[in-house]
Order: structure tokens, then C-alpha cells, then sequence
């Protein structure tokens, strides 16, 4: 692993520390004193700067949760895994996605186009990579917290760290 892509990595996963934690404490929509929880597109938009929203539970804690990232234009993540299952919705654009050993590489041709309306199921520790191309993207993912990111470290390509 070369100095520059561990200061990138580390980053990226600080930088997704910085924004989940305080996204998950402070979730747009709150349950009413009967337990329901009703809110409109507007109040459910990432806070300024963020690409993230938690819209139910927390992915660093125990239990279910809800949340929707958006991924700018140009946006691809580097291969990775999950600690825990997610299923992924595609609600806005065209999210493209590597599924599988055969992402480890990073190999941007083995990707995928996912519509909106689209669903992904990601297993625990399944290799994937993802993001988007020509435009912005919106996902909502459910899963089960707690949840890590681990990178996947291979022989040169986007999946080297």
C-alpha cells in the first residue's frame, strides 16, 4: 500500500465517520407519540456538503436502519465489502455497480447499469464496487446496523490501497 492511496483511504473512511454519525443522531423525520413517521421528499435531503441521510435507526448501532446516499456525477467507490446484508433501491438516475470476486480489480468495464427503480441485494462480505457516471445518483439502502466498510486490497488497479 503506497503512502499516498492509506492518507485517500483514510480520508474516505473518516470522512464517512464525520458525516454518519452526526447524519444518524439527527434524523430528518421523527416518529409521532404513536410511533408512525410521515415526511415529505424536502425534509428528506442530505444536510449541506453531506451525501448522505439516515432516515431510520443508525448503521453504527444494533438494529434495522434506512438510509439514502447520493453520489455526485463521476462519483465511483473503490471495491469493498459490507460486515452486514444490504438491500439497495435505486430511487434517482442510473447507479452502475460490479458485483462479485470479479470487481476486486476495479476493472470499470464490469460494471453494470441499475435504472431507477432498480433493486441490489448486497450479501455480508460480498465484493462490489459501485457508483455513478454521467450523473447524479440517489440509493436508499436498508440494512442491519451495526455495519463496516472493509476495502478490498488487490494486485494493482482501483482496488489497490
Amino acid at each position: 500500500m503506497t503512502r499516498s492511496c492509506s492518507i485517500k483511504w483514510a480520508c474516505f473512511v473518516l470522512g464517512t465517520c464525520f458525516l454518519t454519525v452526526p447524519l444518524a443522531a439527527g434524523q430528518p423525520a421523527k416518529a409521532d407519540r404513536h410511533g408512525f413517521i410521515a415526511a415529505q421528499p424536502e425534509d428528506l435531503r442530505p444536510l449541506e456538503g453531506a451525501s448522505q441521510v439516515v432516515l431510520f435507526g443508525d448503521p453504527t448501532k444494533p438494529g434495522i436502519y434506512v438510509a439514502r446516499y447520493t453520489f455526485p456525477a463521476g462519483r465511483i467507490g473503490r471495491p469493498h465489502f459490507h460486515s452486514q446484508d444490504r438491500h439497495v433501491t435505486v430511487l434517482k438516475g442510473t447507479w452502475w455497480v460490479a458485483l462479485g470476486p470479479e470487481s476486486d480489480g476495479g476493472d470499470a468495464s464490469k460494471m453494470v447499469p441499475m435504472k431507477a427503480g432498480s433493486y441490489v441485494f448486497h450479501p455480508a462480505n460480498g465484493h462490489h464496487f459501485d457508483g455513478a457516471r454521467d450523473e447524479d445518483v440517489t440509493v436508499q439502502i436498508t440494512g442491519m446496523g451495526p455495519v463496516t466498510s472493509t476495502p478490498i486490497k488487490s494486485e494493482g488497479g482501483r482496488g489497490q490501497r
